[in-house]
């Protein structure tokens, strides 16, 4: 099946139980005919297929693996990329490596992996328990709770609440973000926490203590309750400029391709993660320095004879990130927002980005919910246009490279462009 990033399959799938070979061998077919009729990589629908055919084809698959899982609303598919990338030194990975974070599409990752002894798999946030469940983690990473696809995913406490509950009787190490009031409570059940300073940029759906529903109070980078006393936990590793700083207050510098405060975070955790499985900061933040780009985020492409940073955000916290690795003023920019089942339908979020940020820039707006963006950036003072294609928007906008920012689908359909 399609969607992973692993060693080649083979020895192991010989030894699978017969009911999981069938499903496996189902469930590629089912992806191959998927990826021939050009209805995407076929990961989703071959895991549907496999997991329908042997319920419990997850738990086999990750029986031997060694799993580390990877959730957060931003920062998902780039901090499980960067660990990857680190345990290689250790030995095989498999991993979703195309961001395919639900059941069916982790099991057809795993899948496609079956001689590897690592398996590092991001995960979406409403699934974490169930996937915990199931694969028996050595360790589970949590980075950020903010809100996102309100439709689907529901209120930030609300997911925290289930990760707690779900999380509780986890064997598994939890590195956990101490930064996010919400990640805190989350972990705080668990038996194994290790703390990181990570920082969190998007404080705005972390006001109220999420244990008592009291007003948080946030000086500087601290936070506490004052009515029931939860408050931040002293970290164990930190992110310190760009540099992480160890347990044993050891300072390894972060070079990595990959722009922003926030890649900076994620390799801090990367490098807190890769030390549960024996691997030394040294060793993990220098594999790191491969990772240019994830899933097609942060690459620059040419089209139309012009440069195009590609750039994904999906939700205020991960615009207000992106907003501070662009070019500054006079870079043209593109905005696209779509509202579709991927994206999730309910697009209010839009009146909680800062686009003031975008002062003087030349701003370009398409995508299904072009019109929305468009209010919003009147409302905002902006000066824009409206445009109707991507070849449009490069036709009209200044000399400069292109910053890209678009939401999940529209980024998608971005690449396809650019691509084709």
């Amino acid at each position: 099946m399609a969607g992973t990033e692993s060693e080649p399959t083979g020895a192991r799938d010989a030894s699978l139980p017969a009911r999981a070979k069938i499903a496996v061998t189902a469930g590629r077919v089912a992806a191959a005919v998927s990826r021939k009729a050009g209805r995407g990589s076929g990961s989703v629908i071959g895991g549907k297929v496999a997991l329908k055919l042997d319920p419990d084809l997850l738990a086999t698959l990750a029986d031997h693996l060694d799993v580390v899982l990877v959730s957060a609303t931003n920062g998902k598919t780039t901090t499980t990329r960067l660990i990857a990338e680190a345990l290689r030194a250790a030995g095989p990975v498999v991993s979703n490596a195309l961001g395919a974070n639900m059941p069916a599409g982790i099991t057809s990752a795993l899948a496609g992996g079956t001689d590897a002894r690592f398996g590092v798999i991001e995960v979406d946030e409403k699934y974490l328990a169930t996937v915990a469940r199931d694969t028996r983690p050595k360790a589970i990473a949590l980075l950020n709770l903010s809100r996102d696809q309100l439709d689907r995913a529901a209120e930030t406490r609300m997911m925290a609440e289930k990760w707690r509950e779900g999380l509780q009787d986890t064997e598994a190490v939890v590195i956990a973000n101490a930064d996010d009031p919400l990640v805190t409570w989350a972990a705080s059940s668990c038996k194994k926490v290790v703390w990181v300073a990570a920082g969190q940029a998007w404080k705005e759906d972390a006001w109220s203590c999420p244990a008592c529903g009291g007003v948080m109070q946030r000086p500087g980078d601290d936070w506490f309750c004052q009515d029931c006393g939860f408050r931040r936990p002293n970290p164990h590793w930190a992110l310190q400029g760009t540099h992480v700083i160890d347990p044993q207050r050891g300072a390894w510098p972060i070079q990595l391709q990959l722009p922003g405060r926030a890649n900076l975070a994620n390799a801090t955790t990367s490098a807190a993660v890769a030390a549960v499985f024996g691997v030394a900061p040294q060793v993990a933040l220098e594999r790191m320095q491969s990772v240019a780009a994830v899933a097609g985020r942060y690459d620059v492409v040419q089209y139309q004879g012009r440069d195009i940073r590609l750039l994904l955000a999906k939700n205020p916290a991960g615009w207000l990130e992106t907003f501070s690795l662009i070019d500054g003023p006079p870079a043209p920019v593109i905005l696209s927002v779509n509202a579709l089942d991927a994206d999730g339908t309910d697009t209010s979020w839009l009146w909680d980005v800062d686009y003031e940020r975008l002062a003087g820039h030349p701003v370009f707006v398409m995508g299904q919910r072009k019109l929305d963006l468009a209010v919003r950036l009147e409302v905002a003072g902006l000066q824009f246009h409206v445009v109707d294609s991507l070849e449009q928007a490069v036709r009209m906008a200044p000399p400069g490279r292109i910053e890209a920012i678009a939401n999940y689908t529209a980024f998608q359909q971005l690449r396809k462009v650019v691509a084709g």
